[in-house]
């Protein structure tokens, strides 16, 4: 199964025998005090900086938030959009709990975007489901409902079954949805990392859905973050994640190293290429 979003220009495919791609999450405020300050005064300059930074290190589609506190999401959002896909030419992941944000940005996206994102509560998805159908869209589904996050993989794979029986109903077929197993904290529950690999191999076995997954969630209040996520993302990968989202700038160069390990790089030409890119970034 494969699934296909478009840039401007760019296409874009996430598959089971496909090189990772890597879907980048900086341009969010989460934890950017300086970005969410800049975004609560309409301030939008430094997008163009860091959609071309995350392209350069190897993200292949761009995550787009601009839910700061106070923000008004359904004019900022569109503006947002533009301004990244004028800079580089790659799919944008619109991202907003908002219906009204997501529908007004996706009428300016240029290609096939992914959404982000849906979830099994019933309003969620009649709110999200004809939004994507109606433009064509893919969108993200994560593994939870009515009743919180599943503790167990059995739990989250009921879910993702019901995602894809409803979102049948409103012609949205599964390979224009990426299964989100959902990385939880280690730091609050140590199974919690084994918990998601085995939602992951089980919705890879079963349903063969691609999948995407927060990969540095995993890691909040632990020493060396970026070790545990670079580790973590290897077995989300051999799990069958295929389309995390993460800091590139952080993991990208990991994640081709992934790729070549898994023999998805022909003799290492992507690996190769991206640690020259990365080499004269570091020299300049």
């Amino acid at each position: 199964m494969q699934t296909v979003l478009k840039g401007p220009s760019a296409v874009v495919t996430i598959g089971p025998d496909e090189p990772i791609v890597v879907i980048g999450e900086r341009i969010n405020p989460t934890g950017r005090k300086v970005f969410s300050a800049e975004l609560q005064a309409g301030d939008l300059s430094r997008l163009p900086r860091d959609a071309q930074a995350q392209a350069d290190a190897g993200a292949l589609v761009l995550d787009v938030n601009v839910g700061a506190a106070s923000v008004d999401e359904v004019a900022l959002l569109p503006q947002a959009v533009q301004i990244v896909q004028d800079a580089v030419d790659l799919p944008v992941c619109i991202d907003s709990a908002n219906p009204a944000a997501l529908a007004a940005a996706l009428k300016v996206c240029k290609g096939r975007a992914l959404v982000n994102s849906v979830n099994g509560e019933a309003e969620k998805m009649a709110a999200v489901f004809p939004l994507v159908a109606e433009y064509g869209a893919t969108v993200i589904a994560l593994c939870m409902d009515d009743s919180g996050i599943p503790a167990t993989p059995q739990g989250r794979l009921a879910v993702a079954e019901k995602l894809l029986e409803t979102a049948h109903g409103y012609g949205i077929a599964p390979d224009a949805i990426l299964l989100d197993p959902l990385v939880m904290n280690v730091g609050a529950d140590h199974t919690a990392g084994r918990i998601t690999l085995e939602t992951a191999h089980q919705i890879r076995e079963r349903l063969g859905c691609n999948m995407t997954a927060g990969a540095s969630n995993a890691s909040h209040g632990m020493p060396d973050r970026d070790l545990i996520n670079t580790v973590y993302l290897a077995l989300l990968r051999q799990a069958g994640v295929n389309a995390p989202i993460c800091n590139p700038l952080k993991n990208g160069l990991a994640v081709r190293a992934i790729d070549l390990m898994l023999g998805l790089d022909e003799w290492g030409m992507n690996y190769i290429g991206l640690y020259r890119v990365l080499q004269k970034a570091a020299e300049a």
